[in-house]
């Protein structure tokens, strides 16, 4: 047994997404998890945890709160407030925080940064320009040619990311970015790997694979994600173990060796080309919506494993476990996702989905108005179905997403759809 392992731990979790629903309710099945408070919420999470208000942006706000909840440990969702500094905030109230220092989540926070610590630790990715100037980015997408690949240097909520053909509208996002990276386009199918760290100790998670675009067949738009499956039936036996090995180690040492260790969650984005592994991107905490596929194959208690990483314990943690079972998530947008979402529309079926076999509804852009829930957000909901492999999970999440009526809403209909056919 774990000799850190405490009961009755108190936690915070800071956010409002799919991603902290998801996150409060594993937190929810943990035996040695207490009260849960998540704040600022959404409707979602009212069913787990309990909402309360907080300007998640602002670091001083979080560590207020943490300290007036006596949080045994903050659990720090996205990417802004990391990057803010809250996670500091936090520490600095001697609170235990799931999530790197403002520092450490520069790897996130400016892709110039991640290349440069990604160039120091010899890590495998894509050839790329750091651009400032009009000129600059003429000449770097002439270099590359296409596709050309553009990509805003700050956080862009995941829709920072131009992927086109169209020399014009590659300029036109560069020109409304201000600085970018323009990187050669890489091939290959792309996968995610979340590895919790303490600094020094690296532990993955399984791997998962999300889509980006907003329609079936790769089409339309970059989003923040419209759906996600794990396990990836057709990925090496040695996939995970490569990645650690030459990718995230490599940068979680090369953070150490600068004075500033990333503990906390760092999920790598791998494109597997024909010239090998490539690192696409950094981010600083759980993804979504991979989260939601990796975290409903853990049978690991969650909050242990996050204490651990939070204390500096994580080499003492035992081995994780995981279910051979598949999951699949399914995210409804809103209207008019990913360019100006519309809100404020009644959801139905909310009841009907979470009663369908082997599915449950996480809630993402929503919120509770006069005893309904309705639509907050872009991307409203992700329905996540599990099943002894993929293609019972995709029928299972299929099946709910089917109860769910939102106006004018969309989903994808071929999320996992190619892997669970052996494609």
């Amino acid at each position: 047994m774990w000799i850190g392992r405490v009961a009755g731990v108190d936690v915070l979790v800071i956010g409002s997404g799919a991603r902290e629903h998801a996150l409060c309710r594993s937190l929810s099945l943990d035996p040695d998890v207490g009260r849960i408070v998540c704040a600022p919420g959404n409707a979602g999470t009212a069913e787990v945890a309990t909402n309360m208000p907080v300007d998640a942006g602002d670091p001083a706000s979080v560590a207020a709160l943490a300290a007036s909840l006596h949080a045994d440990l903050v659990v720090i969702g996205p990417e802004v407030p990391l990057v803010a500094g809250a996670a500091d905030a936090v520490r600095a109230e001697g609170i235990a925080c799931f999530g790197p220092s403002a520092a450490a989540a520069e790897l996130e926070g400016s892709k110039a940064f991640a290349k440069e610590i990604m160039a120091a630790a010899d890590v495998p990715t894509a050839m790329a320009h750091i651009c400032e100037t009009a000129d600059e980015v003429a000449a770097a997408l002439d270099a590359f040619g296409p596709p050309y690949v553009v990509k805003d240097d700050g956080l862009a909520a995941g829709k920072g990311v131009v992927v086109t053909d169209d020399r014009d509208a590659a300029l036109a996002h560069a020109d409304a970015c201000g600085r970018v990276v323009i990187e050669e386009f890489l091939d290959g199918p792309e996968v995610s790997l979340f590895c919790i760290t303490d600094g020094t100790t690296v532990v993955p998670l399984v791997p998962a694979q999300d889509f980006k675009r907003a329609h079936d067949g790769d089409a339309g738009p970059n989003t923040g994600g419209m759906g996600a499956y794990s396990p990836l039936p057709w990925a090496p036996d040695s996939l995970v173990d490569d990645i650690v090995r030459t990718v995230v180690q490599p940068t979680i040492d090369e953070m150490h060796r600068r004075g500033t260790p990333f503990a906390g969650l760092l999920y790598a984005g791998l494109a597997l080309t024909s010239r090998g592994l490539r690192t696409v991107e950094f981010n600083a905490r759980f993804g979504d919506p991979e989260t939601q596929v990796v975290l409903a194959r853990l049978l690991t208690p969650l909050g242990g494993v996050l204490k651990a990483a939070s204390t500096g314990h994580l080499a003492e943690f035992p081995d994780l476990r995981w279910t051979p079972d598949a999951a699949v998530t399914v995210v409804i947008a809103a209207e008019n996702y990913p360019d100006a979402p519309r809100t404020g529309d009644p959801i139905g079926g909310l009841d009907a989905a979470s009663a369908m076999p082997d599915a449950y509804v996480l809630h993402a852009g929503t919120k509770s108005v006069d005893g309904r829930v309705v639509s907050a957000g872009g991307r409203v909901l992700s329905v996540v179905g599990t099943g002894t492999d993929l293609a019972a999970a995709r029928t299972a999440a299929y099946a709910a997403a089917a109860q769910i009526s939102l106006a004018g809403s969309h989903h994808r209909n071929d999320i996992a759809e190619q892997a669970a056919s052996g494609g």
